[in-house]
């Protein structure tokens, strides 16, 4: 029998064909090579109910937060991306022990990417029916062996825990996804803004408050400016992060300024809808109380941070109350972050983020109005701090809060906007006692799950082997760029919109020649190709292979004997979008990495193609959305790799990636106001192959949609 790495109870989750969704107590095994669920604990030789084979083909998707009659679970996935149609569902009425299920097959995953397996001895996954021969085994035989992830030691297993969701239906303003990035904390850890733009206003209660620098052309007289309180809570940031997540009485013993709040919608397991009122204590029998519909969304990152963000959005289940202002939530949220402990007591920094225009008159013509209700908003980080202080029952684990929808029940309010002694919250607190009267079916066959598939991650990386002795890349020869057009206006004036510049290479951080002893990263410096042109296209359907048409700037290369790398970024929608980077050097230089990665097979370039985002100017939520942290483009999207006798052309497809998709849908939204910055590179992993250096890196600013134009593809 093999050694079990990891066993217990967890909920298996899931959705009948009917649409209703159903969760069973089941008692699931981890072993070297299997994940197996059963009805009880297995005995003897107890066939499992379903199982499937863990090798470095395997994915774990964080599915978030689901309902199932008012109760949240935490949700995973885990597949095989060779068989997207296989999968096992699993969910915990805790984070923590979900979180340590999926660390647990994580660990699997990483050892079968650390070792070939020899052929033959490899297994399939199977599922049990009744009737099934009781003699056949799960195995057998398969002649392709998994082939080794090589990523960074450091964080090998950081691009694989992608964060994904169903994402927002397309009437919500679709801000709620993100790459699975995490912020830069390289010279500042946990550190969520940049010192430059802030500066300290007061502090109070033990709080430090900041208010932002950033200029802005417009900003109402009755909306603030950004606002942000931090502190420190001796706590973990799963405590934390629940008690952020709820709306339960326990809310009233640290946020003072909450009313009550409810449930509108739930848009996937990372994003809902939510209605809340707001409990302001400046002069109450003159200004009309405020309350808000916002969307919030939230993620976890694999450094065990969280992040929650708020933004205002209007719904028709929750227009405006009587006897009530609606204020305008421009952007909000926390991030939770561990710390090192201190005397053996856990310790997590928490930021809190608030820019609201309250509305109504007295926002408008009495500031101390805004500031008042600001600061009593931003103070709840000290209330966390002393409900954590003053609680000694903190050994159960991490209850996630149940929540019921908003339609379900009215408002109950008395005189005065004061909750009366009926609940209005939206946590149902009656249904914490009996949790367990909806798990009745626990003996039930119905295991089946019908699942729409999301979008899968893309296929691991390999390791080449014998590699050619690399031969040091020249920088960039001097072309001559009078002959290279694009229909996206070139200007390097640092105020100039829609158009695009070369982004200085300093701007970024790459892996410098001693990376593997000290993990120190230096100033890309000078780029290996020069960008020559950028193309901005738009179409009723996605655009690929855009080197065949006509003149383009890969073609003009061409006839002047140089070789050229398109990258072609394509954005999904009713209207499809493409920005196409055209990136073009003298020649390749033989047994680079660049020479390599452009003649490689695709699963070495998905190992290695990597992204290095920017965001100079934006909003708070865009910034946080995005970050700085690398990415592993084949790992987090499909990139599809044409080879040409003098191009590769890559068509990265941000709609195969519902995290992708939705932070561009967050960018398309903004994406007038913002400047974004791109590097993109080959990732070096042996000393051989550093220190790194970048293909080349652009700037894009304030793009106009409507400026995009329609391409003649028909020609070949």
């Amino acid at each position: 029998m093999s050694k079990v790495v990891y066993e217990g109870w967890m909920v298996r989750h899931g959705r009948r064909k009917i649409g209703r969704s159903y969760i069973h107590m089941r008692y699931f095994v981890l072993e070297p090579r299997l994940l197996a669920y059963y009805k009880k604990k297995p005995q003897d030789n107890q066939l499992p109910i379903k199982t499937m084979v863990i090798d470095g083909n395997c994915r774990v998707e964080d599915r978030g937060l689901k309902t199932h009659h008012g109760h949240m679970v935490y949700v995973l996935s885990i597949y095989n991306k060779k068989e997207k149609s296989h999968r096992i569902t699993m969910a915990a009425f805790n984070i923590q022990e979900a979180l340590m299920w999926k660390e647990k097959i994580e660990y699997v995953i990483d050892q079968h990417q650390e070792s070939l397996v020899p052929s033959g001895q490899q297994y399939i996954s199977f599922e049990y029916k009744p009737g099934m021969d009781v003699g056949r085994t799960a195995s057998s035989s398969d002649h392709e062996s998994p082939a080794l992830e090589d990523e960074d030691d450091a964080r090998r297993d950081l691009l694989r825990r992608t964060t994904i969701g169903n994402g927002p239906p397309e009437s919500i303003f679709d801000w709620t996804k993100e790459f699975d990035a995490e912020l830069s904390n390289q010279n500042s850890s946990n550190q969520a803004f940049s010192r430059k733009h802030w500066r300290l206003l007061q502090c109070q209660n033990g709080l430090r408050i900041f208010e932002e620098l950033l200029e802005v052309d417009y900003l109402p007289r009755s909306c603030s400016r950004a606002m942000k309180a931090v502190g420190v809570v001796e706590a973990t940031c799963e405590e934390i992060f629940e008690l952020v997540m709820s709306m339960d009485g326990t809310r009233y013993e640290w946020d003072c300024s909450f009313h009550n709040g409810r449930l509108v919608e739930e848009v996937d397991g990372h994003t809902a809808i939510l209605y809340h009122r707001l409990l302001l204590d400046w002069f109450p029998m003159v200004v009309w109380p405020r309350d808000l519909c916002y969307v919030r969304y939230w993620r976890r990152n694999d450094d065990g941070s969280y992040v929650v963000l708020f933004r205002s959005r209007e719904h028709e289940n929750c227009g405006p109350q009587p006897g009530f202002v609606r204020a305008h939530l421009e952007s909000g949220g926390f991030n939770i972050a561990p710390l090192k402990p201190r005397n053996g007591r856990p310790r997590t920094q928490v930021q809190h983020l608030i820019q609201i225009d309250l509305k109504g008159w007295g926002a408008g013509y009495l500031p101390a109005f805004q500031q008042h209700c600001l600061l009593q908003m931003l103070n709840s980080v000290s209330g966390l701090r002393e409900w954590f202080s003053q609680t000694d029952d903190r050994g159960h684990p991490i209850r996630i809060p149940v929540m019921v929808n908003m339609a379900s029940s009215s408002l109950a309010l008395g005189k005065g906007g004061k909750p009366q002694h009926k609940s209005s919250l939206s946590i149902d607190q009656s249904n914490g006692a009996s949790r367990n009267s909806v798990l009745m079916d626990e003996d039930s066959d119905d295991d089946d799950e019908f699942q729409i598939a999301e979008s899968e991650q893309e296929p691991e990386t390999s390791k080449p082997e014998n590699l050619a002795k690399k031969t040091e890349e020249e920088p960039a020869l001097n072309i001559d760029l009078s002959c290279f057009s694009g229909n996206l206006r070139h200007d390097d004036n640092e105020n100039a919109r829609n158009c695009w510049r070369i982004s200085d290479g300093n701007n970024f951080k790459v892996r410098g020649k001693s990376f593997c002893e000290d993990k120190r990263k230096i100033p890309a410096g000078k780029h290996l190709m020069d960008l020559v042109a950028v193309d901005w296209f738009k179409d009723t359907k996605r655009m690929d292979h855009v080197v065949r048409r006509k003149g383009c700037a890969a073609q003009v290369a061409a006839e002047k004997g140089l070789f050229s790398l398109v990258v072609n970024v394509q954005v999904p929608g009713s209207t499809h979008y493409s920005m196409v980077f055209y990136f073009v050097a003298k020649e390749l230089v033989p047994g680079s990495l660049f020479q390599r990665f452009v003649d490689g097979d695709d699963e070495f370039r998905n190992s290695r193609l990597k992204l290095i985002p920017l965001v100079p100017k934006g909003s708070w939520i865009v910034r946080q959305s995005v970050g700085s942290t690398p990415c592993l483009l084949g790992k987090a999207v499909d990139c599809n790799y044409i080879r040409g006798p003098t191009y590769l052309e890559i068509d990265v497809d941000i709609g195969s990636s519902t995290v992708a998709n939705g932070v561009l849908g967050l960018v398309i939204g903004v994406i007038t106001s913002l400047v974004v910055e791109m590097a993109f590179l080959v990732q070096a992993n042996t000393p051989e192959e550093l220190p790194e250096r970048l293909i080349g890196a652009v700037r894009v600013s304030h793009i106009e949609l409507s400026s995009a134009i329609v391409p003649n593809l028909d020609s070949d």
